[in-house]
């Protein structure tokens, strides 16, 4: 049954990066290269790409913006899930789901255990989710986080995903 899904999943997907940092630039964003690195070697596209502070409205306003998109079909965040004061991006995107994907946390969290972090994997606050028919993931911001999220979870599912949230529109 997960082949004939996969049959038909896009194998080519317009994507958005966002790196939520109050620190990084352009130069020093080493996990939004990489997510974007991983993106164009399995043949998406990456038609956007910012690094924006960890402020609720800022995060809120760009992602509406970039969902809004009638080209991206996907958006994948780095960046401020974290448990301390400044992390915010999943008190700014969770409000803004019109679906939840728990699993994808879930299965980021046990992989981060057993490959990872160990039980320091307990405060990743790793989400996604549906916002304006576009699959948005929320991934911690460090190299290994966006490293292991991309390998055994997003890549894999990506176009499939992507398929599933288009497949019954117009």
């Amino acid at each position: 049954m997960l082949k004939n899904h996969r049959q038909h999943a896009k194998h080519s997907v317009k994507c958005a990066v966002i790196t939520v940092s109050d620190t990084r630039t352009k130069e020093t964003d080493k996990s939004g290269k990489l997510m974007i690195e991983f993106l164009e070697s399995n043949g998406h596209m990456v038609l956007q790409y910012n690094i924006i502070p960890d402020e609720k409205t800022i995060i809120q306003e760009t992602v509406k913006g970039v969902t809004s998109s009638s080209d991206v079909e996907a958006v994948l965040i780095n960046g401020g899930t974290g448990i301390s004061s400044r992390d915010v991006t999943v008190e700014a995107i969770l409000p803004m789901f019109d679906k939840q994907i728990p699993g994808f946390g879930e299965l980021f969290r046990m992989l981060s255990y057993q490959l990872d972090i160990g039980s320091a994997s307990m405060l990743s606050r790793a989400i996604a989710g549906v916002i304006n028919n576009k699959i948005v993931f929320s991934t911690p911001g460090s190299r290994g986080a966006v490293e292991l999220a991309m390998e055994k979870l997003i890549l894999n599912e990506l176009g499939h995903a992507v398929r599933e949230v288009t497949k019954d529109l117009l």
